[in-house]
Parts: structure tokens; sequence; C-alpha cells
């Protein structure tokens, strides 16, 4: 399973050269030219002496995970998140160093915590990885700072219709890239697996501006919390079909794209929903305002538990996310015909 492979991998902001080989290996007997720029993104062309807008597609490689910025004496590693983790889910998960060396994450027993300290989650700051080293030279022997450390949950299926597993935001949008790929379309497509999403949103704004397409998809994850306890709202729910964006911290998102999506999902039956939260970001922030401007849309899969050990996916999201930007592609040469892209209609 193609989700599988990809979740499986670790590859963190600045450190996705596995999934890069990995994607490239799935997607060279599909496409035309494939290359990699200078802050790493992987780029994959079709069609490109098809006339017709230049579309690009896109979905992050980078995944959170954890930075060994010290060796204490006693021969624990500390470290730093790289992305937005949840101190609170830390405490006891194993972890996986250049890839064989394997660490638990530690922290104070309880029955030596002051009253204090049980009231609250511990800091980042407090915990650290056990290697079982029996010295700063041992471990010293073994990692150096600046290695990462991921989570080793396996994606497996669960319940009805459901996966968990590591790294789903975005692994889910690359698999979902790679099978579009394997399809044809009557224009110019760009494939863009950008990096550093995680730590600032940094491949997807210097593969828009060499690009310039003429209009952009960007395929995520996004937070599922349709959960008892949850407060202020679910953002989105699993089993309800992708998520369209309509704003966040980084875009605002055009209402003429966003009727043509609501729109044809209900022409062909595929199940959609709006995504309610507007915090956070994504790809699309730094793409629809490169250059002269980009129209950009987003879809979500929706996935509960994002950025921790492991994040639940419903598979019927995941099919219909594929479909329907599967039919957005077929119907974008229709739609670019009658200026469903004109730069002056559609700011």
């Amino acid at each position: 399973m193609l989700l599988k492979s990809l979740s499986e991998l670790n590859g963190t902001s600045g450190a996705e050269s596995l999934v890069r080989d990995f994607l490239r290996q799935q997607i060279e007997p599909f496409v035309e030219t494939i290359t990699v720029d200078k802050i790493g993104n992987l780029i994959a062309t079709k069609n490109r002496q098809l006339s017709g807008p230049k579309v690009m597609i896109t979905a992050h490689m980078d995944e959170v995970a954890l930075m060994v910025t010290d060796i204490t004496s006693d021969g624990y590693l500390k470290f730093r998140p790289v992305g937005g983790i949840d101190a609170r889910i830390l405490v006891s998960k194993p972890v996986r160093i250049n890839e064989s060396l394997v660490g638990v994450i530690g922290a104070k027993a309880i029955h030596l915590q002051k009253r204090r300290e049980r009231q609250k989650a511990l800091p980042i700051d407090q915990l650290y990885i056990d290697i079982g080293a029996k010295s700063k030279e041992d471990a010293s022997g073994k990692v150096k700072l600046g290695d990462y450390a991921y989570f080793m949950t396996k994606c497996e299926p669960f319940g009805e219709g459901l996966y968990k597993g590591k790294s789903f935001d975005d692994r889910v949008g690359c698999a979902i890239l790679v099978e579009l790929l394997k399809r044809d379309y009557d224009f110019p497509l760009v494939a863009a697996f950008t990096v550093q999403e995680e730590v600032g949103l940094r491949g997807a704004k210097v593969a828009a501006y060499h690009l310039a397409p003429d209009f952009a998809i960007v395929i995520e994850g996004t937070v599922a919390a349709d959960v008892s306890d949850c407060e202020e709202g679910w953002v989105t729910e699993l089993g309800k079909g992708p998520a369209c964006s309509l704003l966040d911290k980084t875009a605002l998102y055009s209402p003429k794209l966003i009727k043509w999506v609501t729109d044809l999902a209900q022409q062909k039956g595929i199940p959609l929903q709006f995504r309610r939260g507007t915090s956070g970001g994504n790809d699309a922030g730094p793409i629809h305002v490169s250059k002269a401007g980009i129209p950009t849309i987003v879809l979500s899969v929706p996935c509960r538990y994002i950025h921790t050990l492991a994040s639940v996916i419903s598979e019927l999201d995941y099919t219909a996310c594929l479909n329907l930007v599967d039919e957005l592609l077929k119907d974008l040469p229709r739609k670019f015909g009658v200026s469903m892209i004109d730069k002056e209609d559609n700011v």
C-alpha cells in the first residue's frame, strides 16, 4: 500500500531525502521530467508540449519530529521539536534515531514529582531521550547534535475503514499526488512535492516563484477534532469527505473557486465538507501571493490527533479527495475557457 510505505518513511523538515527518493521511484514512469531544486523540492512535469493553463499540484513531504540539541553527562539526549508538537503526548513514547537506534522519551517519575509538578504537563525542557547510554561519551559515539528522532508507528487499518499511522500530514497528500500523476490530463501539469512546510512553508514559496503556474491545488492533511471533549467546534470530521478551506492564517480563498469546487463535488456525488477552523496555515499561503498572484485552492484529508505519533484518517475521505481533485483537473480546461481563472475577474 502506497500510503503505508510513505507513512512509515522518516523525513522531517530539511531531511526529506528518504521520502523524496521513494517518491521519485514511484512517479518516474509517469512523468516527462523530474528535477530537485536548490531547496530540495521534487518537481515533476507532464504534458509540457500542450497548450492551456499550467497547473501546479502540491503536497509537502516533511513531517514533525524531534532534533537532538544536547547530550547530558549521564548520556541522555535533550531535544527540541521540529514543527508543532504538543509536549503532553511525548512522555514514554519510543523514537528512532538514525534509522536504527531506538530510544524512549523519559521524564522524572511521577513518584518523585512535587504536587505542583503533577498538576500540569511537563515542558519539553524537562524531557529527554533515553538510548540506554551509560555516559556522555557512550551516547556521543551513537548520536550527534542535530540528529533527528522520529515516532515509530506502523500504518495499520482498524475499526471500519480507518487507518492509524504517523506523518499522515502530509503523506496522504503525497500519496494522492502520486496517484494523480498516473492519470492523463489535457494541459501542462506540474507536481511539486515540497519541503520544510512544517517550519514555515518554505519549499512552496520557492517552487511557486520558480514555476509561476496559472493555477494551484494544495493537497493537505488537516485537523479533525470530532472528539467528545472539543468545545471549540470540530473543524472537520472523519467520514464526511475532504475539507475545502475558506480562510486560515495564511490565505483567504476565492469564493469563485470555492463555488466551483462545491458545485462539482455535488454534481459528481463526492462528499465534501468545509474546514471550519481558521487557525494554522499551509503551502497555499506563499503560493497564492507569489509574483503577480496565483489562484489557489486547498483540499485536505481530515486527520484526528494530527502531529502526534498516531494520527487517524478515514479511507473514505482519502478516496473522495483523490476523486474530487481528479474531477477538478478534468473540468479545469472548460472552466479556464470561460474565465474561471481570469486575472481580472478572480482576484
